[in-house]
């Protein structure tokens, strides 16, 4: 029996030069990435993406729906702490154990229906030991049943843009080994590519930036009487290096996310580590043992630290050129300086040459004919960034907001009847000039 382990008129090309970054000293030349099968990754499907971007740098059929085992929970420990969050439900709140949740098997916690606990105490049972009864017994709490439960997180999957996610339960189990009386009706098993698991542990640490202090934990004590704490099954641990049994997996900075484990999917593992400030965060899938998932997935982030890096490719407020101003009707001042609305970083081969970066600039109906009063910031169009780095395949591209820089205020009635006098007299002359 196979248990869980748990509108456009104008566009215009540039090339962006110093107006959108400073550059003191010509860049190091890149050097050649090692290709992907150097890594000689033992797995179904792997995935390394960086957090702070959503880029991905490394690719082995991460897109291909799998079975994720327990990797599922990550669906319910995110909907569980958006209710906290959202105040909807408390840390602190009691659950009472329901039928369904006492009867869920493969790792568990041992609840009886009517045991009592609070949402934090089952919360760090689900995060660390990847306890499905505990995880049932919060998707009934959240939701009224697990079926309700799982229309949210199908709902969810939706939102964040997960292309082949399908969740038939909280936990990651094959329908078949969940309570008779309770299974999902059909025959949809759960599934999810590597790519969509990165997506949903990306939404996890941007949204929850304090889910690693539940993860990070080596051990969890859940009842005062049970002889032995809960164990985290996450091996990989920094906290681990200390650890007899498991220094030897120990990654620097890694502080989570979630292993998984079926017969169907054999074992999984979504990690994540920071290291100088750079998150990143990897996915295999299908790996032969528990140990495995470990050792690929240290090659998948040694991939990444070792030879990617976070670069500032337009600073923010930067000007554009050739869309440097916009002309707003009625203003004291008719043309208003233009700024793109945030920075542009992308994480490239280390020693990228930034400077190939190119600008294209569309700008908005409304903006041929701006009028004063005129807020600053208003968006007036957008600005596309990309660049092909030396050493990857893609190009890389991120659409920023052109905007106004300052406010442009509504010149006084004086000033706009002497301006259109002046304009009066111009295009009289213009049109004297082009009689001859």
């Amino acid at each position: 029996m196979a248990l869980a382990e748990g509108g456009q008129t104008q566009t215009q090309q540039t090339t962006q030069k110093d107006s959108a970054t400073t550059k003191s000293t010509a860049p190091a030349k890149a050097s050649a990435l090692p290709s992907v099968e150097s890594l000689d990754l033992k797995v179904d499907s792997a995935i390394l993406m960086d957090a702070a971007t959503g880029q991905i740098l490394l690719n082995v059929n991460g897109d291909e729906a799998l079975p994720p085992a327990s990797m599922t929970k990550m669906m319910s420990e995110y909907i569980v702490a958006e209710y906290v969050k959202q105040g909807k439900i408390s840390w602190d709140d009691v659950v009472e154990t329901k039928k369904n949740a006492s009867l869920t098997k493969g790792s568990r916690i041992f609840l009886a229906e009517g045991d009592k606990h609070t949402v934090k105490e089952l919360y760090a049972a689900m995060a660390i030991g990847s306890a499905n009864d505990a995880t049932v017994a919060l998707a009934e709490y959240v939701a009224g049943s697990e079926q309700e439960f799982v229309q949210l997180m199908n709902d969810e999957a939706q939102r964040m843009g997960m292309t082949t996610a399908h969740f038939a339960n909280s936990t990651g189990l094959d329908i078949k080994d969940m309570p008779e009386e309770f299974r999902t009706p059909g025959d949809q098993e759960t599934v999810m590519s590597a790519k969509d698991a990165a997506i949903l542990a990306r939404y996890i640490v941007t949204d929850h930036p304090d889910f690693n202090e539940f993860t990070s934990l080596q051990t969890f004590q859940f009842r005062e009487r049970d002889k032995t704490p809960i164990v985290n099954l996450n091996w990989m641990l920094e906290a681990n290096k200390n650890v007899t049994n498991f220094k030897k997996y120990a990654y620097e900075g890694l502080d989570g996310l979630k292993t998984g484990h079926t017969q169907n999917a054999g074992n999984c593992f979504t990690g994540t580590a920071i290291r100088d400030g750079r998150r990143l965060i990897s996915v295999v899938m299908g790996t032969a043992t528990d140990k495995a998932r470990f050792v690929e997935t240290r090659k998948v982030l040694d991939y990444g630290f070792d030879n990617f890096e976070t670069k500032q490719i337009v600073a923010p407020n930067a000007t554009v050129t050739g869309s440097e101003t916009i002309t707003v009707k009625k203003a004291k001042n008719t043309e208003v300086p233009l700024i793109s609305s945030q920075e542009v970083a992308f994480v490239v081969p280390k020693g990228t040459d930034a400077s190939k970066v190119e600008a294209k600039v569309t700008m908005t109906p409304e903006s041929a004919s701006l009028k004063a009063p005129l807020p600053k910031g208003t968006k007036v169009g957008s600005v596309t960034y990309s660049l092909k780095p030396d050493g990857m395949n893609q190009t890389l591209e991120k659409t920023v907001d052109l905007v106004t820089a300052q406010d442009a205020e509504k010149a006084n009635w004086f000033k706009l009847f002497m301006r259109a006098i002046g304009d009066f007299f111009s295009d009289l002359f213009n049109g004297i000039k082009n009689l001859f």
